[in-house]
């Protein structure tokens, strides 16, 4: 695997520790606010590492796409959050998570006239059923039209943000890229911080999880994900951040305590598969040659 893929994958990673993080935190603490405080602290914390790095360049860079990222980026957070909300966590976070990758198959085709190569398809086929195999909790299911199209809206603002990144990124510093639209994307969403109690955020416990959610599954996370898009190309890139729900899924069986059923550890595997057809997408294809 090439570096670049070793970069995204590393960020999903990341993203992959939040649920731990907000599990971790306070009862007190919602979910939305939780959301709006990860972009606040990340979008401070990456200003200050480009200030202190080599300062802004703002000129070169084109506004509009820089809004259209950080307005899809803002967008995720009460989208996801009001789709896990209405529908429950499993099928919330299952049809947001999985279907990026189709809205970004979606999106290239748009754009280039082409769709994703047969690899890509295989590997994003296999990723996503085993995504929807891993959240399978028994449970009742809640399809709350509503909630469904809160969840699409997530995993659409997600494949956005990931092409209109991958274009700015290819011209310009990934930092300052990442930079500009997260502290953005944080203005977009301060005023649910205006009325909301953060009495929780004193606490221990919350004040590392929002920590961490700001500085490591935020910051970090998306400076990796932006370096690695340079090589990358989008529908790849969304597709191997599915390594999220894999990691978060192995960090709730270690740390939380959850239980793995035999359907949910199939799904893990046929994640699992996924994602290394695709991170070997280069080699498999110079086999075949």
């Amino acid at each position: 695997m090439t570096l670049s893929i070793w970069l995204v994958l590393l960020a999903a990673v990341l993203w992959g520790t939040t649920g731990t993080a907000q599990a971790l935190a306070p009862d007190d603490a919602s979910p939305l606010v939780v959301g709006a405080l990860r972009l606040l602290i990340g979008g401070g914390a990456l200003l200050i590492f480009i200030s202190f790095k080599k300062g802004l360049q703002l000129r070169a860079i084109p506004k509009w796409p820089l809004f259209i990222s950080a307005l899809a980026m803002a967008a995720y957070q009460p989208f996801f959050f009001s789709g896990v909300y209405m529908t429950g966590i499993a099928i919330g976070t299952v049809v947001a998570i999985c279907s990026a990758p189709i809205f970004a198959g979606l999106i290239e085709w748009a754009r280039y006239k082409k769709l994703p190569d047969w690899i890509w398809a295989v590997s994003t086929a296999s990723a996503i059923i085993g995504c929807f195999l891993l959240f399978q909790s028994g449970e009742q299911v809640n399809l709350n039209p509503h909630g469904m199209v809160m969840s699409l809206g997530a995993g659409l603002s997600f494949a956005t943000y990931t092409f209109v990144s991958k274009r700015l990124v290819e011209h310009h510093a990934p930092d300052t890229v990442v930079a500009i639209v997260f502290s953005t994307a944080a203005l977009f969403l301060l005023p649910i911080l205006f009325t909301a109690d953060l009495s929780w955020t004193i606490e221990a416990s919350g004040m590392i999880s929002v920590l961490h959610l700001g500085v490591l599954a935020t910051a970090l996370a998306y400076i990796l994900f932006a370096r690695g898009l340079k090589e990358v190309e989008a529908s790849t890139a969304v597709t191997l951040a599915l390594a999220e729900p894999l990691t978060a899924s192995m960090l709730g069986i270690f740390l939380i305590g959850e239980s793995l059923t035999w359907l949910s550890g199939f799904g893990l595997i046929l994640l699992m598969v996924g994602l290394i057809l695709l991170s070997n997408k280069e080699r498999i294809k110079n086999a075949r040659t």
